[in-house]
Protein backbone atom coordinates (compact mmCIF):
# COMPACT_ATOMS: atom_id res chain seq x y z
CA UNK A 1 0.00 0.00 0.00
CA UNK A 2 1.34 3.49 -0.96
CA UNK A 3 1.08 6.07 1.29
CA UNK A 4 0.82 9.82 -0.82
CA UNK A 5 0.24 12.16 1.81
CA UNK A 6 -1.62 15.00 0.02
CA UNK A 7 -1.55 18.21 2.23
CA UNK A 8 1.59 18.77 3.64
CA UNK A 9 2.71 22.58 4.16
CA UNK A 10 5.63 24.21 3.44
CA UNK A 11 7.37 27.68 3.16
CA UNK A 12 10.27 29.50 1.81
CA UNK A 13 12.06 32.10 4.01
CA UNK A 14 10.95 34.87 2.30
CA UNK A 15 7.50 34.33 2.70
CA UNK A 16 8.34 33.55 6.22
CA UNK A 17 10.18 37.30 6.54
CA UNK A 18 7.44 39.15 5.21
CA UNK A 19 4.98 37.33 7.42
CA UNK A 20 7.19 38.38 10.15
CA UNK A 21 6.88 41.88 9.28
CA UNK A 22 3.48 41.53 8.86
CA UNK A 23 3.03 39.97 12.49
CA UNK A 24 4.80 42.68 13.68
CA UNK A 25 3.00 45.59 12.57
CA UNK A 26 -0.37 43.84 13.57
CA UNK A 27 -4.31 44.12 11.59
CA UNK A 28 -7.78 42.87 12.12
CA UNK A 29 -7.43 40.36 10.41
CA UNK A 30 -8.59 36.84 11.77
CA UNK A 31 -5.48 35.21 10.05
CA UNK A 32 -3.24 37.81 12.17
CA UNK A 33 -3.66 35.38 15.07
CA UNK A 34 -1.95 32.54 13.53
CA UNK A 35 0.44 34.53 11.62
CA UNK A 36 1.63 36.36 15.08
CA UNK A 37 1.57 32.58 16.50
CA UNK A 38 3.85 31.40 13.86
CA UNK A 39 5.78 34.54 12.66
CA UNK A 40 5.28 36.73 15.97
CA UNK A 41 8.87 37.01 18.41
CA UNK A 42 6.54 35.38 21.25
CA UNK A 43 4.84 33.36 18.79
CA UNK A 44 3.68 30.01 20.75
CA UNK A 45 3.53 28.37 17.28
CA UNK A 46 7.43 29.41 16.19
CA UNK A 47 8.16 26.03 16.32
CA UNK A 48 6.14 24.78 13.11
CA UNK A 49 8.69 27.18 11.54
CA UNK A 50 11.41 24.58 11.52
CA UNK A 51 9.24 22.16 9.89
CA UNK A 52 7.49 24.18 7.13
CA UNK A 53 10.75 25.57 5.69
CA UNK A 54 12.70 21.99 5.56
CA UNK A 55 11.87 20.46 2.14
CA UNK A 56 15.06 17.89 2.49
CA UNK A 57 16.58 15.52 4.42
CA UNK A 58 14.72 16.06 8.07
CA UNK A 59 11.40 16.00 6.29
CA UNK A 60 11.92 12.52 4.37
CA UNK A 61 13.62 11.34 7.44
CA UNK A 62 10.08 11.93 9.26
CA UNK A 63 8.68 9.93 6.75
CA UNK A 64 10.92 7.30 6.35
CA UNK A 65 10.23 6.78 9.90
CA UNK A 66 6.34 6.31 9.57
CA UNK A 67 6.29 4.48 5.96
CA UNK A 68 5.12 7.27 4.19
CA UNK A 69 6.36 7.14 0.65
CA UNK A 70 5.21 10.50 -1.02
CA UNK A 71 4.33 14.18 0.12
CA UNK A 72 2.62 16.24 -2.14
CA UNK A 73 3.59 19.78 -0.97
CA UNK A 74 1.98 23.18 -0.69
CA UNK A 75 2.74 26.23 0.30
CA UNK A 76 1.25 27.04 3.86
CA UNK A 77 -1.36 29.18 4.37
CA UNK A 78 -2.33 32.09 4.02
CA UNK A 79 -0.15 31.35 1.57
CA UNK A 80 0.69 34.91 -0.73
CA UNK A 81 -2.92 36.26 0.00
CA UNK A 82 -2.35 38.90 2.81
CA UNK A 83 -0.04 40.58 0.39
CA UNK A 84 -0.63 43.48 -2.29
CA UNK A 85 -0.88 41.91 -5.71
CA UNK A 86 3.10 42.68 -7.14
CA UNK A 87 4.01 40.96 -3.91
CA UNK A 88 2.06 38.42 -4.26
CA UNK A 89 2.89 37.54 -7.39
CA UNK A 90 6.29 37.79 -6.67
CA UNK A 91 6.72 35.29 -3.98
CA UNK A 92 4.36 32.78 -5.14
CA UNK A 93 6.35 32.47 -8.64
CA UNK A 94 9.44 32.36 -6.00
CA UNK A 95 7.83 29.80 -3.65
CA UNK A 96 7.01 27.67 -7.03
CA UNK A 97 10.44 27.91 -8.44
CA UNK A 98 11.86 26.70 -4.85
CA UNK A 99 9.26 23.79 -4.95
CA UNK A 100 10.15 22.25 -8.46
CA UNK A 101 14.03 22.59 -7.46
CA UNK A 102 13.20 20.12 -4.34
CA UNK A 103 10.53 18.11 -6.20
CA UNK A 104 13.64 17.59 -8.80
CA UNK A 105 16.00 16.71 -6.47
CA UNK A 106 13.69 14.22 -4.50
CA UNK A 107 11.82 13.43 -7.43
CA UNK A 108 10.16 9.85 -6.15
CA UNK A 109 9.26 11.28 -2.81
CA UNK A 110 7.81 14.91 -3.63
CA UNK A 111 5.10 16.27 -5.27
CA UNK A 112 4.03 20.02 -5.17
CA UNK A 113 0.99 22.16 -5.63
CA UNK A 114 1.88 25.61 -7.62
CA UNK A 115 0.55 28.45 -5.78
CA UNK A 116 -0.46 32.06 -8.15
CA UNK A 117 -1.86 34.87 -6.58
CA UNK A 118 -5.54 35.31 -7.26
CA UNK A 119 -4.70 39.45 -6.75
CA UNK A 120 -4.17 39.39 -10.13
CA UNK A 121 -6.27 36.88 -11.82
CA UNK A 122 -4.88 37.26 -15.43
CA UNK A 123 -1.06 37.29 -13.87
CA UNK A 124 -2.37 34.22 -12.00
CA UNK A 125 -3.24 32.10 -14.99
CA UNK A 126 0.11 32.70 -16.45
CA UNK A 127 1.69 31.74 -13.55
CA UNK A 128 -0.65 28.35 -13.69
CA UNK A 129 0.63 27.83 -17.03
CA UNK A 130 3.85 28.33 -16.14
CA UNK A 131 3.76 25.45 -13.23
CA UNK A 132 1.97 23.26 -15.21
CA UNK A 133 4.23 23.44 -18.21
CA UNK A 134 7.54 24.25 -17.10
CA UNK A 135 7.78 23.29 -13.56
CA UNK A 136 6.29 20.18 -14.29
CA UNK A 137 3.84 20.62 -10.97
CA UNK A 138 1.15 18.49 -10.15
CA UNK A 139 -1.94 21.07 -9.34
CA UNK A 140 -2.18 23.95 -7.53
CA UNK A 141 -3.34 25.13 -4.06
CA UNK A 142 -5.03 28.88 -2.55
CA UNK A 143 -6.22 29.26 0.80
CA UNK A 144 -9.68 30.26 0.38
CA UNK A 145 -10.87 34.06 0.17
CA UNK A 146 -8.97 36.49 -1.08
CA UNK A 147 -9.52 40.23 -0.23
CA UNK A 148 -12.88 39.21 1.01
CA UNK A 149 -14.03 37.59 -2.38
CA UNK A 150 -14.49 34.55 -3.10
CA UNK A 151 -13.90 33.04 -6.41
CA UNK A 152 -17.63 32.45 -7.87
CA UNK A 153 -17.26 36.12 -9.70
CA UNK A 154 -16.63 36.13 -13.20
CA UNK A 155 -13.21 38.14 -12.49
CA UNK A 156 -11.50 35.48 -11.10
CA UNK A 157 -12.54 32.99 -14.16
CA UNK A 158 -9.18 33.23 -15.79
CA UNK A 159 -7.83 31.12 -13.07
CA UNK A 160 -10.10 28.12 -13.61
CA UNK A 161 -9.95 28.60 -17.47
CA UNK A 162 -6.51 27.80 -16.95
CA UNK A 163 -6.82 25.22 -14.40
CA UNK A 164 -9.02 23.18 -16.46
CA UNK A 165 -6.88 23.70 -19.71
CA UNK A 166 -4.23 22.12 -18.19
CA UNK A 167 -5.93 19.98 -15.72
CA UNK A 168 -4.36 21.42 -12.78
CA UNK A 169 -6.81 20.33 -9.63
CA UNK A 170 -7.24 23.30 -7.48
CA UNK A 171 -6.77 22.60 -3.72
CA UNK A 172 -9.21 24.88 -1.63
CA UNK A 173 -6.90 25.02 1.85
CA UNK A 174 -8.54 26.95 4.75
CA UNK A 175 -7.70 30.18 6.10
CA UNK A 176 -9.71 32.09 8.88
CA UNK A 177 -13.15 33.66 7.59
CA UNK A 178 -13.05 37.14 6.28
CA UNK A 179 -14.31 40.27 8.05
CA UNK A 180 -18.02 40.10 6.52
CA UNK A 181 -18.05 36.58 8.63
CA UNK A 182 -15.85 37.35 11.54
CA UNK A 183 -17.76 38.66 14.72
CA UNK A 184 -18.70 35.46 15.98
CA UNK A 185 -15.54 33.57 15.02
CA UNK A 186 -13.71 36.15 17.39
CA UNK A 187 -14.32 34.51 20.86
CA UNK A 188 -13.18 30.87 22.29
CA UNK A 189 -10.31 30.50 19.57
CA UNK A 190 -13.18 29.68 17.06
CA UNK A 191 -11.11 31.74 13.71
CA UNK A 192 -8.78 28.61 12.67
CA UNK A 193 -8.81 24.77 12.94
CA UNK A 194 -11.49 24.72 15.79
CA UNK A 195 -14.55 25.58 13.41
CA UNK A 196 -13.86 28.77 11.64
CA UNK A 197 -11.77 27.07 9.14
CA UNK A 198 -13.94 24.44 8.10
CA UNK A 199 -17.16 26.96 7.56
CA UNK A 200 -14.91 29.34 5.72
CA UNK A 201 -14.11 26.36 2.85
CA UNK A 202 -17.44 24.88 3.01
CA UNK A 203 -19.43 28.23 2.46
CA UNK A 204 -16.77 29.22 -0.08
CA UNK A 205 -16.94 26.07 -2.33
CA UNK A 206 -20.83 26.11 -2.07
CA UNK A 207 -20.55 29.35 -3.67
CA UNK A 208 -18.73 28.13 -6.53
CA UNK A 209 -21.50 25.04 -6.99
CA UNK A 210 -24.44 27.50 -6.48
CA UNK A 211 -23.03 30.10 -8.86
CA UNK A 212 -22.66 27.54 -12.00
CA UNK A 213 -19.30 27.69 -12.00
CA UNK A 214 -19.00 23.75 -12.91
CA UNK A 215 -21.63 24.10 -15.81
CA UNK A 216 -19.11 26.67 -17.31
CA UNK A 217 -15.90 24.71 -15.97
CA UNK A 218 -17.47 20.53 -15.86
CA UNK A 219 -13.89 19.36 -16.02
CA UNK A 220 -12.40 21.52 -13.22
CA UNK A 221 -11.53 19.44 -10.45
CA UNK A 222 -11.38 20.89 -6.86
CA UNK A 223 -10.20 19.16 -3.54
CA UNK A 224 -10.61 20.09 -0.39
CA UNK A 225 -9.03 18.46 3.32
CA UNK A 226 -10.66 17.85 6.29
CA UNK A 227 -12.93 15.12 5.66
CA UNK A 228 -14.65 17.22 3.16
CA UNK A 229 -15.30 20.36 5.34
CA UNK A 230 -18.52 19.13 6.73
CA UNK A 231 -19.97 18.73 3.44
CA UNK A 232 -21.03 15.39 2.63
CA UNK A 233 -22.73 15.44 5.71
CA UNK A 234 -24.97 17.92 4.67
CA UNK A 235 -25.88 16.73 1.01
CA UNK A 236 -28.83 15.72 1.24
CA UNK A 237 -30.16 18.66 3.16
CA UNK A 238 -28.18 21.29 0.32
CA UNK A 239 -30.09 19.20 -2.69
CA UNK A 240 -33.57 19.62 -0.77
CA UNK A 241 -33.42 23.40 0.21
CA UNK A 242 -31.39 24.59 -3.04
CA UNK A 243 -34.28 23.84 -5.02
CA UNK A 244 -36.46 25.99 -2.84
CA UNK A 245 -33.77 28.72 -3.92
CA UNK A 246 -33.66 28.26 -7.23
CA UNK A 247 -37.72 28.43 -7.40
CA UNK A 248 -37.53 32.00 -6.03
CA UNK A 249 -35.27 33.40 -8.12
CA UNK A 250 -32.45 33.25 -5.32
CA UNK A 251 -30.11 30.92 -7.42
CA UNK A 252 -29.09 30.63 -10.47
CA UNK A 253 -30.54 27.85 -12.57
CA UNK A 254 -28.31 24.77 -12.54
CA UNK A 255 -27.89 21.53 -14.68
CA UNK A 256 -27.36 19.12 -11.66
CA UNK A 257 -28.08 19.41 -8.33
CA UNK A 258 -25.67 20.24 -5.43
CA UNK A 259 -24.52 17.17 -4.59
CA UNK A 260 -24.22 15.54 -8.10
CA UNK A 261 -21.57 18.73 -8.89
CA UNK A 262 -19.68 17.94 -5.83
CA UNK A 263 -19.20 13.97 -6.60
CA UNK A 264 -18.33 15.01 -9.87
CA UNK A 265 -15.60 17.88 -9.50
CA UNK A 266 -14.93 17.59 -5.86
CA UNK A 267 -12.22 15.00 -3.77
CA UNK A 268 -12.03 15.28 -0.56
CA UNK A 269 -8.91 14.67 1.85
CA UNK A 270 -8.87 13.03 5.45
CA UNK A 271 -6.08 15.57 6.89
CA UNK A 272 -6.49 16.17 10.47
CA UNK A 273 -10.19 14.32 10.80
CA UNK A 274 -8.45 11.20 12.16
CA UNK A 275 -12.06 9.68 12.61
CA UNK A 276 -13.04 5.97 10.93
CA UNK A 277 -16.97 6.79 11.35
CA UNK A 278 -16.50 9.70 9.27
CA UNK A 279 -13.90 8.06 6.59
CA UNK A 280 -16.73 5.13 6.10
CA UNK A 281 -19.28 7.60 5.83
CA UNK A 282 -17.76 9.84 3.46
CA UNK A 283 -17.05 6.78 1.06
CA UNK A 284 -20.20 5.58 1.13
CA UNK A 285 -21.59 9.36 0.19
CA UNK A 286 -18.93 10.37 -2.54
CA UNK A 287 -17.13 6.90 -3.55
CA UNK A 288 -14.17 5.59 -3.14
CA UNK A 289 -12.74 7.23 -5.54
CA UNK A 290 -13.23 10.59 -4.16
CA UNK A 291 -11.45 10.57 -0.76
CA UNK A 292 -7.75 10.50 -0.21
CA UNK A 293 -5.29 10.38 2.67
CA UNK A 294 -3.32 13.31 4.20
CA UNK A 295 -1.27 13.92 7.28
CA UNK A 296 -1.50 17.99 7.19
CA UNK A 297 2.26 17.28 7.87
CA UNK A 298 3.63 19.81 10.20
CA UNK A 299 0.63 20.52 12.14
CA UNK A 300 -0.65 17.38 12.75
CA UNK A 301 1.59 14.06 14.03
CA UNK A 302 2.36 11.86 11.29
CA UNK A 303 2.62 8.83 13.35
CA UNK A 304 -0.97 9.17 14.08
CA UNK A 305 -2.39 9.68 10.83
CA UNK A 306 -0.43 6.94 9.53
CA UNK A 307 -1.64 4.55 12.18
CA UNK A 308 -5.40 5.92 11.22
CA UNK A 309 -4.85 4.58 7.48
CA UNK A 310 -3.03 1.63 8.22
CA UNK A 311 -5.52 1.00 10.74
CA UNK A 312 -8.83 1.83 8.95
CA UNK A 313 -11.68 -0.72 9.17
CA UNK A 314 -11.67 -1.25 4.41
CA UNK A 315 -11.24 -3.74 1.90
CA UNK A 316 -7.69 -3.90 1.07
CA UNK A 317 -8.01 -2.37 -2.24
CA UNK A 318 -10.45 0.65 -1.04
CA UNK A 319 -7.75 1.11 1.63
CA UNK A 320 -4.97 1.27 -1.20
CA UNK A 321 -6.72 3.97 -3.10
CA UNK A 322 -7.37 5.94 -0.46
CA UNK A 323 -3.75 5.80 0.97
CA UNK A 324 -2.33 6.28 -2.48
CA UNK A 325 -4.00 5.13 -5.40
CA UNK A 326 -6.23 7.94 -5.82
CA UNK A 327 -3.90 10.67 -5.25
CA UNK A 328 -1.57 9.31 -7.97
CA UNK A 329 -4.31 9.32 -10.12
CA UNK A 330 -5.95 12.92 -9.44
CA UNK A 331 -2.17 14.41 -9.43
CA UNK A 332 -0.69 12.58 -12.53
CA UNK A 333 1.83 11.84 -9.90
CA UNK A 334 2.24 8.35 -12.02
Amino acid sequence: MRLIATEEAFSIPEIAAEYARLAGRGGDSLDMGLVQQIYGNDGDLRRFQKGLLDIGEERIRSMDENGVDVHLLSLTAPGVQMFDADTAAGLATLANDRLAEAVAKYPTRFAGLGSFAPQDPARAAREIERARNTLKLNGLVVNSHTNDEYYDEEKYFPIFEAAEALDMPIYIHPRSPMAGMAGPFRKYGMEGALWGYGIEVSTHCLTLIFSGLFDRFPKLKIVIGHMGEGIPFWLWRIDYMHRGAMAGGRAPQLKLKPSEYFRRNFAITTSGQENHLALKYSIDTLGPENVLWAIDYPYQPTTAAVQFMRTAPLAEDVKAMVAGGNAAHIFHLD
